[in-house]
């Protein structure tokens, strides 16, 4: 697989799914965008959230509600046929690596680091901003998986230089307690 062409992919559909989205949904106050996959590294997809949806949410689950991406109201939303066709390309690379552990191992880790890669591109080149017209809350996850608490740390602070970095690293410090 061609992971340059597969992260031009990404970055063309990530794009697209925002643009749409908030074409739909921009008067309800978007706030985020994330990029996320599963443990099986067969997917990426999109997802979005608006602060009129986080105001109908439960205060006792609000910052979970925030900043979690499968909790988010616009999720794989936008772009479909494109994220469709960049989900076929990395079944069929699976398939054709079933049973190698390591090849997979380099396989997720470079499909999560290209996820990242896209937002942290965008995000530099301002695009979120020049859309909305102020930040946005940008994060990669990964469905049924847990990061490393450093290294969703890292995710965080690499995609985000706004008022929500502060926010989700000081709601980082309270989970186990």
């Amino acid at each position: 697989m061609d992971f340059e062409i597969l992260k031009q992919q990404i970055e063309n559909a990530a794009r697209k799914a925002f643009l749409e989205v908030y074409e739909k949904h921009g008067a309800e106050g978007v706030y985020s965008f994330a990029l996320y996959s599963d443990e099986g590294a067969m997917t990426v997809c999109p997802a979005v959230n608006t602060m009129k949806v986080m105001e109908m949410a439960d205060e006792d689950d609000a910052l979970y509600n925030k900043y979690e991406p499968a909790e988010w109201t616009y999720e794989m939303e936008g772009a479909e046929k494109e994220f469709g066709d960049i989900c076929t390309q990395l079944r069929e690379e699976l398939d054709n690596h079933d049973d190698d552990d390591q090849w997979f191992e380099g396989f997720q880790t470079k499909l999560y680091s290209i996820c990242i890669e896209v937002l942290e591109k965008l995000r530099n080149e301002n695009f979120f901003t020049k859309i909305t017209g102020k930040d946005i809350f940008l994060i990669f996850t990964v469905s049924d998986y847990e990061f490393e608490e450093e290294e969703l740390k890292n995710i965080i602070v690499r995609l985000n230089d706004n008022e929500y970095k502060s926010e989700y690293l000081n709601w980082m410090a309270t989970w186990g307690n």
